[in-house]
């Protein structure tokens, strides 16, 4: 067994960041949908494998102490079987032949989303560039009208039986039959579509409704629609990973929509009605006389639909009222007219305000 270590290219002194790190360099490397060869998917299971040990103390612990990986965990005799194995010829049972049937590997898809589409959620069809069962074989990874043979080394168990002699005396030992590679049959007429594989790289259509309330970083998991297994094996799952697009106007907090209404002088003083475009419809909304800046106009259910539960959540609009900056000469006189007319005290420093607005602005400035 190779040595984990070596697999994935790391000192036995490593960290568990140090490890982590090889493992995903390597996984970007071996990956099947990076690199499909067959030499590559064996050595990305086996560092998987490096790295699942390593990654656990426990097992780590064990392994460095001389085990095998995986650790002995009370219901785990794998170990002790493989000794078994060596003196008794696999223990006195037999494990049979290998499956060429394996599960897929599971698949991962970002899919972008504008915010109006997690208002309500949305339908998607996800173009999925991923494997599927091969049409000409269907899976059998042999050429229509043949079939696997049985392997005559073997003669269809998978393992061949040798006697070794040690201190023990002649005991007999058990490995996998290299000519059918531990399956127990040989493909003498490889399917020459997918190569002896059973299954095919295809872009296919996905038919995907998205729920409403969803977030960047959320992921939908769809149970067998990743990857086709080797040999027509089950497919493997299939994961959306969401990301929710910047909207120049509104923002989200939790279920919520948060925006900014600027409002002129004039009407924050007599007060009005604003017809505002929201993201699912126009809404009216009443600025009270003497309104001031920062103060926030909640409208009810104009929100984001809840993910987990019912109804929807707030609109929150923060207001900021604009003060002109370019006055004419009669506009001037009246508002200094109007400023003669109001007993307005001096400036007056007072203490920083935190609320709503705060975030409104924090989330602009930043």
């Amino acid at each position: 067994m190779a040595d984990h270590y070596e697999v994935l290219g790391v000192s036995r002194d490593a960290s568990t960041d140090e490890i982590k790190k090889a493992y995903r360099r390597l996984a970007r490397e071996l990956h099947p949908d990076v690199n499909p060869g067959a030499d590559a998917s064996e050595r990305f299971k086996m560092v998987t494998h490096a790295y699942d040990v390593l990654s656990d103390a426990r097992q780590r612990e064990q392994y460095d102490l001389g085990g095998q990986g995986g650790g002995f965990d009370g219901g785990n005799f794998g170990n002790f079987g493989d000794i078994f194995e060596t003196f008794f010829g696999g223990g006195g049972a037999s494990r049979g032949p290998r499956s060429r049937r394996e599960r897929g590997q599971d698949a991962l898809i970002r899919v972008e989303l504008d915010l109006d589409d997690v208002i309500f959620g949305t339908h998607r069809d996800i173009e999925v560039d991923t494997a599927i069962v091969c049409e000409t074989c269907h899976g059998t990874c042999c050429q229509p009208g043949t079939a696997p043979v049985t392997c005559d080394i073997c003669h269809g168990t998978g393992t061949i039986q040798r006697a070794v002699r040690s201190l023990l005396g002649n005991v007999m030992t058990s490995s996998p039959c290299g000519t059918c590679r531990g399956y127990g049959t040989v493909i003498a007429t490889p399917c020459v579509t997918c190569q002896g594989q059973g299954r095919v790289r295809a872009r296919r259509t996905v038919p995907v409704d998205i729920p409403a309330g969803v977030d960047t970083g959320l992921r939908l998991q769809m149970p067998g629609s990743g990857e086709a297994g080797p040999a027509a094996g089950p497919n493997g799952d299939l994961y959306l990973e969401m990301k929710v697009r910047h909207h120049d106007v509104f923002s989200r907090n939790g279920d919520d929509l948060l925006c900014t209404l600027e409002v002129q002088m004039t009407d924050a003083i007599l007060g009005t009605t604003a017809t505002v475009r929201a993201l699912d419809g126009d809404i009216d909304i009443e600025l009270k006389p003497g309104i001031q800046s920062s103060e926030i106009i909640t409208v009810k259910d104009r929100g984001v639909t809840r993910l987990r539960g019912s109804g929807r959540g707030d609109l929150k609009v923060g207001v900021q009222v604009v003060t002109p900056t370019k006055l004419d000469h009669k506009e001037r006189d009246l508002i200094q007219q109007f400023a003669s007319r109001q007993k307005a005290r001096s400036p007056e420093l007072s203490h920083f305000q935190q609320g709503m607005f705060a975030k409104l602005r924090d989330r602009f400035l930043g």
